[in-house]
């Protein structure tokens, strides 16, 4: 079913452990689980790693490009391998999703997301899988650009973590395109609960 998996990110140590690199972890934890090995590709700008599951190539990509243009790595390897947008799968921070939730679709809006944005822009396309994985939302706009270049507090990034695993679990059915048990065991969560605000006793304005 899927022929490209795509892990989303900023380059760099400042921003690998930053919210908006859960793509990115996902990737790397799909890579070590087939065994298959990230190199730097400068015709696919990122990493890139080829595997065989059964009979069919599957190819692994890190792009190695700023967040907003990410599409130009996506973009680059899918036209070279004549990849289609269906069949290919893209995994990235997700603000409307709490951590610890992991949510699978296929298609729609790009929701703001610069790095959905530029595949969007660059496939011509919107008719691809997202792997959207929960990081929680600031509650304010304002402060979504330093929320994703953050790094979470330990228990969301453990959160986080144990939903990249769940996923990671499901990778067969997904690779063998059995979407609806993929989806079913993807989709069970326990995300993280918030703490009540230190000022729960004070009266509201």
């Amino acid at each position: 079913m899927y022929k490209l998996l795509v892990g989303l990110g900023n380059p760099g140590p400042e921003y690998h452990d930053t919210r908006h690199n859960a793509g990115a972890w996902w990737l790397e934890a799909a890579a070590q689980a087939l065994k298959a090995e990230l190199r730097p590709e400068r015709s696919f700008f990122g990493r890139a790693a080829r595997t065989q599951v059964g009979e069919h190539t599957l190819w692994l990509l890190e792009p190695s490009t700023y967040m907003n243009r990410s599409g130009q790595a996506v973009a680059a390897l899918a036209r070279f391998y004549k990849i289609e947008p269906q069949q290919i799968l893209v995994a990235h921070d997700e603000l409307d999703l709490p951590p610890g939730e992991v949510k699978l679709k296929r298609g729609g809006g790009h929701a703001g997301h610069n790095g959905l944005r530029d595949i969007h822009a660059q496939l011509g396309s919107a008719d691809y899988w997202r792997l959207r994985i929960g990081i929680g939302h600031p509650g304010h706009k304002a402060e979504v650009v330093h929320w994703v270049l953050k790094k979470p507090a330990p228990e969301q990034r453990s959160a986080i973590e144990e939903a990249i695993s769940r996923s990671l679990a499901a990778l067969p059915e997904l690779l063998a395109g059995q979407v609806e048990r993929a989806t079913s065991a993807i989709h069970t969560s326990k995300p993280v609960r918030p703490k009540p605000p230190r000022n729960s006793n004070a009266a509201s304005a």
